[in-house]
């Protein structure tokens, strides 16, 4: 535990992972502040320290979360004709649903004052699906360009495609819900023409 008056390093980070795991292991309905603390394993009132209060924390946990695969998703340029175009889709797309991300972002849209906070945050101009979306469309005009997509191939609707479905299925899954990520490893499969464990060129 961390005695009071002692700086937490990276106590951000620190809560959201503590909460992922809480949520991946105990399920949404386990997610309070104190079950958070705990598993950090610091002071019961540092989530509040540092956040106005749980819905806080809760929309901005997506909001980090959108925003690091935002990140992987801009770090696609430099993977155009590299590995395969199915696989660095997959990696990112499916970056959505790591560390129980389906679970998480049910719970901001169950809280409104949350889901207030997160659609202000993206309207804003904070990292997001529209960041997402347009990094995949850049990267697959550059593999089109590379002959590696067929030419019949549509970057910016194949990506609206990707990212749409994405989205969907991440506000739409829950616990006990099928496993989303083979229905988007078919669809990225149909959009480039290419299997996710097809070996590159």
């Amino acid at each position: 535990m961390s005695p009071r008056g002692v700086a937490t390093p990276d106590v951000r980070e620190r809560l959201f992972a503590a909460a992922e795991r809480v949520v991946e292991r105990d399920g949404p309905g386990a997610l309070t502040s104190r079950s958070v603390t705990t598993e950090a394993g610091c002071a019961k009132g540092l989530l509040h320290t540092h956040f106005a209060g749980f819905d806080e924390f809760v929309a901005e946990l997506c909001l980090d979360r959108f925003a690091r695969t935002a990140v992987k998703a801009r770090s696609l340029a430099g993977q155009a004709g590299r590995g395969t175009v199915a696989g660095n889709l997959d990696a990112v797309v499916l970056a959505l649903f790591d560390s129980g991300g389906p679970a998480v972002s049910g719970i901001a849209m169950a809280r409104p004052a949350a889901a207030l906070r997160i659609r202000e945050a993206l309207e804003g101009g904070a990292p997001g699906f529209a960041a997402i979306e347009e990094a995949v469309a850049g990267y697959l005009k550059a593999e089109r360009g590379l002959g590696r997509v067929p030419d019949s191939v549509d970057p910016a609707v194949a990506a609206l495609a990707l990212v749409g479905t994405g989205h969907h299925l991440l506000m739409t899954t829950w616990p006990d819900s099928p496993d989303p990520r083979p229905a988007l490893r078919r669809l990225v499969t149909a959009l480039v023409g290419q299997d996710v464990h097809a070996v590159g060129s």
